[in-house]
Formats: C-alpha cells, structure tokens, sequence
C-alpha cells in the first residue's frame, strides 16, 4: 500500500486481472499518482477502484482520461469502479466523461464483463 497526504494506492490481484483500490482525494497533488499506477497495470486488464476516493477534481479526471486513451492506443483494457459515490460519479457525469469511460458499479461487475479491447 501506497500512500501520500490524502490519498491511498492499493494493488491486489483478483484472477488475470490487476485491481488497483485508491482511497482519498485525487486532486492536483495526488493525480499523477493515479495516473502512473493505472498506467503501470495496463499490460493486462486493469480495474480502477475509486468507491473510497472522497474527493475527485479536474486534474483527476485528466488523469483518468489521459490513461483511458493510453490504454485504447494499446488495446488494453481499462475498467473503473464508481458506484453511487457522490464525490466520484457526480463530477464524471456533469463532464460528460460518463460516456468516454468504461464505468462499473462494482469490482465483480468490471471483472466479468466481456473484453473492452
């Protein structure tokens, strides 16, 4: 487990996939954490956790966006947990980034979905 002032990075295995489980605040400080840890497990599926995150800002969102494209130019398959949490979904959804996201509302759900590549 990782963490720096307001933000936690776990990463656990479940089956082929890499679940990365990031609790706390994701702003202009802890976003390029997230991005480099997503974009470390993009060699095989990779799910996103962010049903502990409380807070979710621009820069987070650019750096789900910017992992999200990296993953489509490798043809890898990258899937984002965020339930109803308010602070998570409510910005991805007033910027429309619920339609440019692979979203799930729990880490079964994005394990069994078929292949997004």
């Amino acid at each position: 487990m990782r963490g720096v002032i307001g933000l936690e990075i776990s990463r656990g295995r479940i089956g082929d996939a890499a679940v990365l489980t990031i609790g706390g605040e994701i702003d202009l400080d802890t976003a390029p954490l997230l991005h480099e840890a997503a974009s470390a497990c993009l060699d095989e599926v990779c799910v996103v956790d962010l049903t502990d995150v409380t807070f979710l800002g621009s820069a987070g969102l650019t750096a789900l966006v910017n992992v999200t494209e990296r993953a489509k130019e490798r043809q890898a398959s990258l899937r984002i947990v965020v339930d109803a949490n308010q602070p998570v979904i409510r910005p991805i959804e007033i910027t429309g980034l619920d339609r440019e996201l692979a979203l799930f509302h729990s880490v079964d759900e994005a394990l069994q979905a078929r292949s997004l590549r």
